[in-house]
């Protein structure tokens, strides 16, 4: 979550109790009637992938020329916010993007249209994302596209510190002594942004580790044990090095913006990054993207997908589950590709997505789906993703020891996963 993805999958904006009230009124979001003119409102969180959405709504249209699709763009960090005010109010969109994270709350309170009527083939799709939105044994979730992360690197400023570029099989111990080498004080210059970012940054070192953050069937937490704290680690002794901004530098700027304005050398990122940066004037060019550095058990990336929904309280609930299937089928899936704005879930596609930005060796996003992991996900993600938030952001900063931290997260989150079980 292109969050997952994107921002997919980093904090969780809807409040869990809030969501579980989610009334049952009508939407009516949609102009016209099924017999005539349909206007389909369609929301999602993501501005890069407009255009691509834009080419999948006429194509659609030229479909169905009686339907016509509205696009509605809201930041990810308002988006579940927004979302959960309009369907608490009637009024959510009638197709909307939908993230692993808070699928389940969604699916449960009956705000989601099953889609197993319809067109899908669960074939088509990799079979994790096809769990990832299924509840109670139906299909909520059209699989729109697929996330794994990688190593953004600048090559200008590994070129002038005179250290060779990531590849693949540098280690932990690689990745940080070339953070050391590329971060220079005089110039404020450092060697990577180890951002409080889970699916970019600590969701893959701790698999690296070996660990996990909670248990396949979202029901124990895993940031008591050692190979968790081994991958919180990564990170805060990067920043007690000085090869990192510090927690509160990265408050004040946000960690892309380091990169993105030549004070950062490296910069985890998910696949969604790289039309981003293609399109980017100052960087575009200067650069490129390796595998993982490999923790003691390999170089495990989070893997999660964007989800189209059908809200199942549309006036037009017809047209809104034949735009979701639409939406992640076959045609759409190229159209994403060729775009380079996702790597699509429907199989047979993602070559495309390779090849439209040759620039780059973005091949290193389709291998991760070789030992990738699944985004850390329960039933009510939100209720111990804020503990999360609030606990490591004390870590980071310095003012709690990661131990002794991820002890009090460990307690809190398993509270939290117990709770989700009475």
């Amino acid at each position: 979550m292109p969050r997952t993805t994107r921002r997919a999958l980093g904090a969780i904006a809807a409040s869990a109790a809030a969501v579980l009230a989610l009334s049952a009124c009508s939407s009516g979001t949609g102009g016209g009637s099924s017999d005539g003119e349909v206007t389909l409102s369609y929301a999602i969180w993501d501005e890069n992938q407009k255009p691509a959405m834009e080419e999948i709504a006429a194509a659609f249209t030229k479909e169905h020329p009686n339907v016509t699709i509205d696009i509605q763009v809201t930041p990810y960090k308002e988006y579940f916010t927004k979302l959960q005010t309009a369907a608490t109010g009637g009024s959510a969109a009638d197709v909307f993007w939908m993230n692993g994270p808070n699928f389940q709350l969604y699916a449960s309170n009956g705000q989601l249209a099953p889609l197993d009527d319809g067109g899908i083939d669960a074939a088509d799709y990799p079979q994790g994302l096809i769990d990832l939105y299924t509840y109670d044994g139906k299909l909520y979730g059209a699989p729109k596209d697929f996330d794994t992360v990688a190593l953004w690197y600048n090559k200008a400023l590994f070129d002038a510190a005179g250290v060779g570029y990531p590849s693949a099989g540098w280690t932990w111990d690689d990745f940080s002594a070339a953070a050391a080498k590329l971060t220079d004080p005089a110039t404020g210059q450092f060697g990577v942004a180890a951002s409080q970012y889970g699916q970019e940054n600590f969701y893959n070192s701790i698999a690296q580790a070996g660990g996990e953050v909670i248990s396949a069937d979202g029901t124990k937490s895993g940031y008591g044990s050692p190979e968790a704290l081994a991958g919180i680690e990564l990170w805060t002794d990067l920043i007690a090095a000085g090869s990192s901004p510090t927690a509160q530098q990265m408050t004040d700027t946000n960690p892309e913006d380091f990169f993105l304005s030549g004070k950062v050398a490296m910069f985890q990122n998910g696949s969604w990054a790289a039309i981003a940066y293609a399109d980017n004037a100052d960087i575009g060019g200067s650069v490129d993207v390796a595998p993982l550095p490999t923790g003691a058990e390999g170089n495990q990336s989070v893997i999660h997908g964007v989800g189209n929904v059908a809200n199942a309280k549309s006036a037009h609930l017809a047209e809104a589950k034949q735009f979701a299937e639409f939406a992640s089928g076959e045609q759409a899936a190229k159209i994403q590709a060729e775009t380079g704005t996702v790597i699509p879930a429907f199989d047979g596609t993602q070559q495309a997505w390779v090849d439209a930005l040759p620039q780059y060796d973005l091949q290193v996003y389709i291998d991760a789906l070789d030992d990738a992991v699944p985004y850390p996900a329960s039933k009510n993600t939100s209720a111990w993703t804020s503990i999360e938030s609030e606990v490591l952001s004390q870590v980071w900063s310095g003012a709690v020891a990661p131990e002794e931290g991820l002890q009090d997260l460990a307690e809190q989150m398993q509270a939290a996963l117990d709770a989700e079980q009475e």
